[in-house]
């Protein structure tokens, strides 16, 4: 499969992760100005085995979770950064 512009479009333009939890990093242009978002998830295995993801957080998932949106706000400064914004 080739990548489109389209796939290009909408793959996020940088990632973070600690241990099974991930944040991603969209970028987003609007009237000129370029702004970023962070979605976050946690993957885990069902009771079959196979790899699942949830936006859902329990207790012991919290300080990771607290580390991560750390790394994703350095990421964010320095995407700010290197674009000038």
């Amino acid at each position: 499969m080739s990548d489109t512009k389209e796939t290009k479009k909408s793959a996020p333009v940088a990632k973070a992760s600690v241990g099974l939890q991930t944040a991603s990093i969209w970028k987003n242009e609007s009237e000129g100005r370029v702004f970023y978002n962070v979605s976050f998830d946690r993957r885990y295995r069902d009771a079959e085995g196979n790899w699942k993801s949830t936006s859902s957080y329990g207790r012991d998932d919290l300080l990771a979770l607290a580390k991560l949106a750390d790394l994703a706000h350095t990421k964010v400064l320095e995407l700010q950064n290197v674009a000038g914004e």
